[in-house]
């Protein structure tokens, strides 16, 4: 009888631990999500708020009256529809050239040995160290020299050149978690090895190609420093660039700047929605060693 009840006792007791483990973990994830989510909370409180509200000594961070038109009157005032286009144009070119030039390369390093590859993984590393500002003299003269400059071309090469290491070092690490035995056998049915890339490894590699694909449109999406430094035409700039039209010289329309930073932010979270399922599973896949 009495092993009975310090066994019942025992269970309460770990039955309450875990579930005060439970509750302090969930006040710590709500607490974190709040923090994380207060920025953009601001974002729509100032966006819906007019200019002279924003500059109100005794100001509130909730809107005195919604003003909803300033959603609006963005894509009457500067030429929203045309920036987002461009944007989507340099990051979805510079994703795709990353994508081709990349696969193929992550093949070869995880699967072929050759002579200094150890030094070539090296180097793929250290030159994820060199932001692009660092370099950006010497990008401004290369463009200026292939007539890039003032061009959605440039920025589209640009990003994809800065997003190869990337691409190549995680998509090196989805293709070692992948077996060889599965190559070997489609080589038995009669495969190559390309027709095995693409029949056999690609499709296993969803995950972790889905997950460097969004990371690069990412990088390419909010890139401002070199197409601000190259652009200059008003009808080439990407969004991030050019909602600084609200940025004036006399005043800054803080209301229209958050309204065209929201609507700036909106693909990248369509983006994260979509490709959620795949992204833990991919950045697993891709931080396997070899």
């Amino acid at each position: 009888m009495g092993e009975s009840t310090i066994s019942i006792s025992n269970t309460h007791h770990l039955d309450l631990k875990k579930a005060v483990t439970r509750i302090l973990l969930y006040f710590v994830v709500v607490n974190v999500c709040l923090l994380i989510l207060y920025p953009y909370f601001v974002m729509v409180c100032n966006a819906l708020k007019s200019n002279s509200e924003i500059f109100a000594m005794k100001g509130t961070i909730l809107p005195v009256e919604a003003m909803w038109s300033n959603f609006a009157d963005i894509w009457s005032l500067a030429p929203m529809g045309r920036y987002m286009l461009n944007s989507v144009l340099i990051a979805g070119g510079s994703t795709l050239i990353a994508m081709v030039c990349g696969i193929p390369a992550a093949y070869a390093l995880a699967r072929m040995k050759f002579k200094g590859q150890t030094a070539f993984l090296g180097f793929i590393i250290v030159s994820q160290m060199f932001a692009p500002v660092v370099l950006l003299i010497g990008i401004y003269k290369v463009m200026l020299t292939l007539g890039l400059t003032n061009s959605l071309w440039g920025l589209v090469f640009i990003n994809a050149a800065f997003n190869q290491a990337f691409t190549i070092w995680l998509l090196r690490g989805t293709f070692l978690s992948i077996s060889e035995e599965m190559e070997q056998a489609a080589t038995v049915d009669g495969c190559n090895r390309v027709q095995a890339l693409l029949k056999i490894l690609l499709p296993v590699a969803a995950p972790g190609i889905v997950t460097t694909l969004i990371f690069i449109f990412i990088n390419a999406w909010n890139e401002y420093t070199v197409a601000l430094c190259l652009i200059s035409d008003e009808t080439l700039k990407p969004i991030t660039v050019g909602i600084n039209i609200f940025n004036g010289y006399n005043m800054i329309e803080w209301q229209y700047l958050f309204a065209a930073s929201l609507f700036a932010i909106a693909p990248v979270v369509i983006l994260f929605m979509c490709i959620e399922k795949n992204l833990t599973s991919g950045l697993t896949a891709g931080g396997v060693k070899g």
